[in-house]
């Protein structure tokens, strides 16, 4: 295995990261408002734009979803114990006394097996519990209308609040993880060029460097 600067991350890869970005970023900031921790802007305002964007951001999902199986990316969002207590041990001890990380990237395997871990649980745990509890919320006058139903209600928006917070701590400790290592724009870098350092094989070698996806150093 040799180290080399390879475009690991699609056009498709970067548009959709910084895409839910932006978006989950004004569906904290609306949220934010119609929950009354902060008054900035009209409250029917804060509610369209919520689910302007909360609709296109639902439709941003299903169509990566179809491009990470049509494609194969969704292996990347497996999780393996194999690794798992080194890089948690790493993140709660050894990054405080300078120790290297434990995880090599690769090509096939770009998540270490702690982000795999959190991948899968916001993929199919806290975004699923997101999404339809909020499109339940949305459609409660297509099956509301007794006092029974209006408890599901609460129930309903209680686990939005939740997912949503949830997802909120997953974007605090992600973008804290950013500043380990080798510093913030070292690790965003990649996520806007395409381009990052992997381990390779030399047949990958050889085929990145036919395809032109390879940085010659």
């Amino acid at each position: 295995m040799v180290e080399r600067c390879v475009k690991v991350y699609t056009r498709f890869n970067r548009i959709w990261h910084w895409s839910q970005v932006a978006s989950i970023m004004v569906l904290f900031f609306t949220g934010a408002r119609l929950l009354g921790l902060h008054q900035i802007g009209p409250f029917g305002l804060a509610v369209t734009v919520h689910t302007i964007v909360a609709l296109a951001l639902l439709l941003l999902w299903i169509f990566a979803t179809f491009w990470l199986f049509t494609t194969g990316g969704w292996r990347q969002f497996i999780p393996r114990l194999t690794g798992l207590a080194q890089v948690a041990r790493f993140y709660a001890y050894g990054v405080f006394k300078g120790e290297e990380h434990p995880y090599v990237k690769r090509y096939d395997r770009r998540h270490n097996p702690l982000q795999a871990l959190a991948y899968f649980a916001l993929k199919m745990a806290l975004f699923p519990a997101i999404w339809i509890s909020g499109l339940l919320y949305l459609s409660y006058n297509l099956w509301g209308g007794n006092d029974g139903q209006a408890v599901l209600l609460g129930l309903v928006a209680n686990l939005h609040v939740l997912a949503a917070f949830a997802i909120a701590s997953f974007v605090v400790v992600h973008v804290y993880l950013l500043t380990i290592g080798h510093g913030f724009r070292q690790h965003v870098r990649p996520m806007i060029t395409g381009y990052e350092k992997v381990d390779l094989t030399p047949e990958a070698e050889a085929y990145f460097e036919s395809t032109g996806q390879l940085i010659k150093d």
